[in-house]
């Protein structure tokens, strides 16, 4: 069973950055297609994408963090980062690693079949 662990996340004043890590464990990066997620979801709001990499490197971004937030992985570690700079109020929500097989970076969110427990981040002014 993959399972998926984020950390990273706390809180930090507008214009600061985070860098959120997700740690997984019997996840096979070897697979033959493979996309990892993050995800994002405030009080009251649906849970929505915010940024994906797939096994050939391609990557997506929410309209809402483009220029703001960069999604890397490394392979080697299993982890993947989400580094999220100039961060502003209505970023604050609680985030989620999320990973599935035979996939391209989607942020959809049906696509994904695990997910992590979350990883709070709090943007104050």
């Amino acid at each position: 069973q993959v399972r998926l662990v984020e950390s990273g996340g706390g809180s930090v004043q507008a214009g600061g950055s985070l860098r959120l890590s997700c740690a997984a464990s019997r996840y096979n990066y070897r697979y033959s297609s493979y996309c990892m997620g993050w995800f994002r979801q405030a009080p009251g709001k649906e849970r929505e994408g915010v940024a994906a990499i797939d096994s050939v490197g391609s990557t997506l971004y929410a309209d809402s963090v483009k220029g703001r937030f960069t999604i890397s992985e490394d392979n080697a570690q299993n982890t993947l980062y989400l580094q999220m700079n100039s961060l502003k109020l209505e970023d604050t929500a609680m985030y989620y690693c999320a990973a599935a097989y035979r996939c391209s970076a989607s942020l959809v969110r049906w696509q994904y079949n695990y997910w992590g427990q979350g990883t709070q981040v709090t943007v104050s002014s």
